[in-house]
C-alpha cells in the first residue's frame, strides 16, 4: 500500500511532497516524490491521559468513534472501573481493548479506593500493584491522586511508586494546586507529569521544576485557555489530554479540536503536533509509530493543517476510518456489575436541623475544583430543604455497594427549577450522586438508578429519562452512536429543568471527588479537600 500527500516531519520541522509505503503493518519506506495530492500525512493523535470509562463506552466502542477523529492511541487510566471491580475490572478493559485496532495503553490504578473517606467496591494495594507491574500490558503507574500520602511519605503509597520504578515504568501525577516545598517533595518521589494544573503560574512552576504538563480539555474540566500560552516555549515538555470525555462530545471531536484551536492562536504547527503526536509516545515508551521508516504504520491523513479535518486513519497499516466513517467492528463481551443496595425511602433524604446557616458546595462551571460558601438555611418542619429561589439545592451520595444511610449536603449553581438529576458515575468510588429540588424528586431519581443497576437520569413529576449503564454501573453495553444521542437528549432535559452548567452530568460526577478541593461529598459525609477531613454541614 502506498499513501501520497504532504509529509509532515514534526521533529525536523519540515513538510515535503512524498509517499509512504506500508508493508505488513509497518512503514517500509518514506520517499520524496512529486505528485498532485494536497492532503497532509502525519503521525496519529495520542491522548496523554484519559479515563475511557467516562465516555460511558467500553474501550471497543470508544475506539469506533476516536479513530474517526485521528486518534490512534490513548494513555488510559482504568481507575474508574478499578474502584468498582478492582483488578478484575482492569483486566476487562485490557481484554476488550485488545479486540480493536486502537492502541489503548492502560496503567495500574494507584489509588483504589482514592481515599479512606469513601466506600468503594474494591481495594488495590501495593502487592496488587507489584503483580500488575509485572504485566507487559500495564504501561505505567496511573495518576497518584493521594498527593498528601506522597508529601507525608505514607508507606503504602511509596511502595506503589517503588514497584513502578522497579519495573522501569513511569509514574503519573495528579497534584492540583500543589506548589512550593510540597511540589518539590512530590517530584522528588519520582512523579514527572501533571494534568491537573488550572492556572498558568502553577503550570509554569511545574515545568520549571522538570515536570511535564498535560493540557487538559475534557467535558467538565477545561484548562486549555489557561495553559496554552505556555506551549510555544515549553512544547517539548507538554502534551494534550481529555481526561474525561462524555459520549456526545466524543462524537463531535477529540484531540483534533485542540490542534485546531492552538494553531488558530498562531502557535507554530510543529510545536502543536509535537505535543499531540510525539511527546506521549516518547514519555510513556508506547508501541506507536511516529511516521518513520520501520515504525508501525500508525498515521493519519488530514485535509489541511488548520482545521485538521481527518480523511483517513491508519493503525498498524490498517485503514480504520475514512471521511467520518469508522471501520472498527462491534465486539461482544460479558457484562460485569457491582450494585448491591436496596431502593430508598423519601425520609432517607431528610436532614433535621435548627442551624441558621449551612456550609454549601459552590460548583464552578468547567472546573473540578469547588468553593466553600455559607448561606442561610431553609428549614421546613425541621428538615433542611432545597432553596430553588437562591439556587441552593439538596444533594446526596448513596452507597451503591451496601445498604447505608445516604449522606446529605447542599450545592449551588446547578440551577434546577424542577425535578432531580442523578448518576452512578460519581468519581472516584462511583456511588450514586443526585441533586434535586425536593426530597421526593431526589428519591425518585436515586431509585431509578438502583432499578437499572446504574446510569445517568433526569426526573420530573411527569417525566423520567435514563441512560442505563449496566457495565460496572459506569459504562453502556450499547453502540457509541446510540449512547451519544441518548446522552445528548438527557443533557438537554437537565438544561430544560433549569441547569445553566455546560455539562451538568459531568460536573455532578465530580462533586464526590474528594481529592480535588475545596468542598465535596462522599457517601460518608461532607469533606474538606483542603484539610483532608470531614466537616459539618451545619455552621455552628
Amino acid at each position: 500500500m502506498i499513501v501520497q500527500g504532504n509529509i509532515v516531519d514534526i521533529e525536523n520541522k519540515r513538510i515535503y511532497k512524498g509517499e509512504v509505503e506500508v508493508e505488513n503493518g509497518k512503514i517500509k519506506a518514506i520517499r520524496e516524490t512529486d505528485h498532485a495530492v494536497e492532503n497532509y500525512i502525519l503521525p496519529g493523535f495520542v491522548d496523554a491521559h484519559i479515563h475511557i470509562e467516562s465516555s460511558m463506552l467500553v474501550p471497543s466502542e470508544f475506539a469506533k468513534i476516536a479513530v474517526v477523529h485521528g486518534t490512534v492511541a490513548t494513555v488510559s487510566d482504568p481507575h474508574e472501573i478499578a474502584n468498582v471491580l478492582g483488578v478484575k475490572g482492569v483486566e476487562f478493559m485490557i481484554e476488550n481493548g485488545k479486540k480493536v485496532p486502537l492502541k489503548f495503553n492502560f496503567g495500574a490504578p494507584s489509588c483504589v479506593p482514592a481515599t479512606s473517606f469513601e466506600s468503594a467496591g474494591a481495594i488495590i494495594d501495593s502487592d496488587d500493584i507489584k503483580k500488575m507491574m509485572e504485566n507487559p500490558d500495564i504501561k505505567y503507574l496511573a495518576e497518584m491522586m493521594n498527593y498528601p500520602g506522597v508529601i507525608y511519605q505514607d508507606e503504602e503509597v511509596l511502595k506503589k511508586i517503588a514497584w513502578a520504578k522497579h519495573y522501569n515504568k513511569p509514574v503519573d501525577g495528579h497534584a492540583p494546586g500543589i506548589r512550593g516545598e510540597d511540589l518539590d517533595k512530590y517530584i522528588a518521589a519520582g512523579i514527572y507529569t501533571d494534568h491537573e494544573c488550572f492556572t498558568y503560574e502553577e503550570a509554569l512552576e511545574k515545568l520549571q521544576k522538570g515536570m511535564k504538563v498535560i493540557i487538559r480539555e475534557g467535558s467538565a474540566a477545561k484548562n486549555f485557555e489557561a495553559l496554552i500560552d505556555l506551549l510555544p516555549e515549553h512544547y517539548e515538555y507538554m502534551m494534550f489530554c481529555s481526561d474525561d470525555k462524555h459520549p456526545d462530545d466524543l462524537l463531535v471531536g477529540h484531540l483534533n479540536e485542540l490542534c485546531e484551536r492552538a494553531v488558530a492562536k498562531g502557535i507554530d504547527v510543529f510545536k502543536v503536533l509535537q505535543a499531540a503526536c510525539i511527546n506521549p509516545v516518547k514519555h510513556y515508551n508506547l508501541d506507536v509509530g511516529l511516521l518513520k521508516e520501520g515504525d508501525e504504520a500508525d498515521f493519519i491523513v488530514v485535509e489541511d493543517l488548520e482545521k485538521f479535518q481527518v480523511l483517513n486513519t491508519y493503525i498498524n497499516g490498517e485503514l480504520v476510518a475514512e471521511n467520518g466513517k469508522s471501520f472498527v467492528k462491534h465486539v461482544d463481551f460479558k457484562v460485569l456489575n457491582n450494585f448491591d443496595t436496596d431502593k430508598k425511602q423519601v425520609s432517607d433524604f431528610e436532614f433535621h436541623s435548627a442551624s441558621d446557616k449551612i456550609r454549601v458546595i459552590e460548583a464552578l462551571d468547567s472546573e473540578l475544583v469547588t468553593n466553600e460558601i455559607e448561606v442561610d438555611s431553609l428549614i421546613k418542619e425541621g428538615n433542611l430543604v432545597s432553596n430553588t429561589e437562591n439556587d441552593v439545592l439538596k444533594m446526596t451520595v448513596v452507597n451503591r455497594y451496601k445498604n447505608a444511610k445516604p449522606s446529605i449536603a447542599f450545592i449551588k449553581n446547578f440551577g434546577l427549577k424542577e425535578g432531580a438529576i442523578a448518576s452512578s458515575v460519581g468519581h472516584d468510588s462511583h456511588n450514586i450522586i443526585a441533586v434535586g429540588v425536593s426530597d421526593e424528586m431526589i428519591c425518585k431519581a436515586v431509585n431509578l438508578l438502583i432499578e437499572n443497576k446504574g446510569g445517568v437520569c433526569a426526573v420530573t413529576a411527569s417525566e423520567e429519562k435514563i441512560v442505563s449503564l449496566p457495565v460496572a454501573g459506569i459504562m453502556s453495553d450499547k453502540p457509541a452512536e446510540e449512547i451519544g444521542k441518548t446522552y445528548a437528549e438527557l443533557d438537554t432535559m437537565a438544561k430544560q429543568m433549569g441547569s445553566k452548567l455546560r455539562a451538568p452530568y459531568m460536573t455532578l460526577s465530580f462533586m464526590a471527588l474528594l481529592v480535588i478541593p475545596s468542598l465535596k461529598l462522599s457517601d460518608k459525609g461532607l469533606f474538606d479537600g483542603n484539610t483532608f477531613k470531614f466537616t459539618s454541614l451545619e455552621v455552628k
